[in-house]
Formats: structure tokens, C-alpha cells, sequence
């Protein structure tokens, strides 16, 4: 597995991602497709089972998948990079005093880089809406992340050398274009990157789709 660096080509997909960030990712999530549709797809779903599910069989399901997603990631990461770099999550939609909290992107960094190389210096103040539960009008803005997003200071010294904005899925980018932002304007000088499991991407459209059935040869 290794990563691929946005560019261009996916400009489209990303609104929020700028030709100036330096983004990369693992695998491609399919919009509106099962868990059954491709291996991403069931990875993503297992690594996004609420924290009700915890106690139940399935619970399982979504451990293994922060074991995977974390030794894909780990895998793909430079170690002289990883080294120097301070990792740092992107807060769960819930914040910490609520019991559907879930900090699965902070464990999958942890498997990445045990002993210190990771940083909650982003903390979220207050809960927002999850981006995956949402119809598209309705998800968090970038404008709403910076209201809740605060640098931890406890956390902020020494000053990072380099800083991976780590998160599960890309999809418009809200969350990453709102942590940049608010850790640049923290650490003006200090060289930031997005590393994301996945991105979003959207299925092919067919004919099917919309219940014309196949086209025939006349």
C-alpha cells in the first residue's frame, strides 16, 4: 500500500484542499456504495462503527480495522519522516465528555507512532454535526470547526519540527482545510501535510442508475 499525493487530477473531489497543501492518501472510498462494494468501503464502515456498537460481536470488526488502516498507514510513511513529524488527529464530531466520543483516528495514530510521536494539539470545544451522518447542506463548515477548534498549549512545547493532520476519509475537506488553519496560524513556520486512509470518490453514473435498465444493440 502507498500513498498518493493530491493533485490536480483531484482538485474536483476536494473543495476545501488548496494547490498549496501537500495531502496524500491510501485507498479510494466509494460514495454511496455498500460495505459490500469494495474492500475500502468495508474498511471505512468498520472503522466508523458508533460507540454504541462497543460490547457487541461486531465490536471486533472495527478494532481490526484500526490495526489495518494504522500498519497500511505506518507502512507507507517515510521512517525518517515519521521521526521527526508530530502526528495529529482531527477531533471526532463528538467532543470528549460525550459518550459517543469516538477516537479512533488517535488510535490508528498511536499504531503509527508509539513513544510520544503523536499530539492532540487540536482539541474541539463543543460537539458538531458528523460529516458522514449528514445530507450534503447540512454538514459542518469550515467557518463552524474554527469556532470549536482550540490549540491544546499544554501540548504545544516543544514546537513541532513537522505536523501530519491525520484523519480516516477526505471528503471536502472541511475538517482538514479548518486544523490547517487554525495549527498554521499557531506554528506559522512549521511545514504541515494531510495523510487520510482514503478519499472520497463518487460511483460512475449508469443508465441503471436511474431504472432505464441496459442499452440494447438495435
Amino acid at each position: 500500500m502507498r500513498l498518493t499525493v493530491l493533485d490536480e487530477s483531484h482538485a474536483g473531489d476536494h473543495f476545501y484542499i488548496r494547490p498549496e497543501d501537500n495531502c496524500a492518501f491510501l485507498r479510494e472510498y466509494t460514495r454511496g456504495r455498500g460495505f459490500e462494494f469494495s474492500a475500502t468501503n468495508s474498511l471505512i464502515s468498520n472503522l466508523k462503527k458508533p460507540m454504541d456498537r462497543k460490547g457487541r460481536p461486531e465490536w471486533r470488526h472495527k478494532e481490526r480495522a484500526i490495526r489495518q488502516a494504522a500498519a497500511e498507514l505506518k507502512g507507507a510513511i517515510h521512517p525518517d519522516w515519521l521521526a521527526r513529524a508530530v502526528l495529529v488527529p482531527i477531533p471526532p464530531s463528538k467532543s470528549k465528555d460525550n459518550p459517543l466520543h469516538d477516537d479512533r483516528v488517535h488510535k490508528i495514530c498511536e499504531h503509527v507512532a508509539p513513544g510520544g510521536g503523536v499530539r492532540d494539539l487540536v482539541i474541539q470545544t463543543q460537539s458538531t454535526r458528523a460529516s458522514h451522518e449528514s445530507d450534503e447542506g447540512e454538514r459542518v463548515t469550515v467557518e463552524e470547526l474554527l469556532e470549536v477548534y482550540r490549540i491544546d498549549e499544554s501540548l504545544a512545547t516543544p514546537a513541532p519540527q513537522t505536523i501530519g493532520i491525520v484523519d480516516d476519509v477526505l471528503t471536502a475537506g472541511t475538517h482538514f482545510r479548518a486544523m490547517s488553519d487554525t495549527l498554521s496560524q499557531r506554528f506559522p513556520d512549521i511545514p504541515i501535510f494531510g495523510l487520510f486512509i482514503a478519499r472520497r470518490v463518487f460511483p460512475d453514473v449508469s443508465f441503471e442508475d436511474f431504472g432505464f435498465g441496459p442499452l440494447e444493440d438495435e
